[in-house]
């Protein structure tokens, strides 16, 4: 189930550096987590992956639900 700020979410477009910024973590880090599936959904326009911010906080809703189970 998705956040409901989804649906109004702007569509600004992200980098790599820009994820990894928000992250806190390495723009080499960001490439793994897409070379094995996890993190963020990114989607190529010619060499440069970017990200909606739909998909990050699409993200960050997965890590906020996986980290309330552990602690359940």
């Amino acid at each position: 189930m998705e956040p409901p700020a989804l649906a109004q979410a702007p569509q600004r477009l992200y980098t790599t550096e820009d994820v990894a910024q928000r992250y806190r973590t390495a723009a080499g880090t960001v490439r793994y987590w897409r070379h094995v599936g996890y993190g963020p959904k990114g989607f190529k326009v010619g060499r440069r992956v970017l990200y909606t911010e739909a998909a990050l906080l699409r993200f960050e809703h997965q890590l906020a639900e996986a980290a309330d189970k552990e602690s359940a």
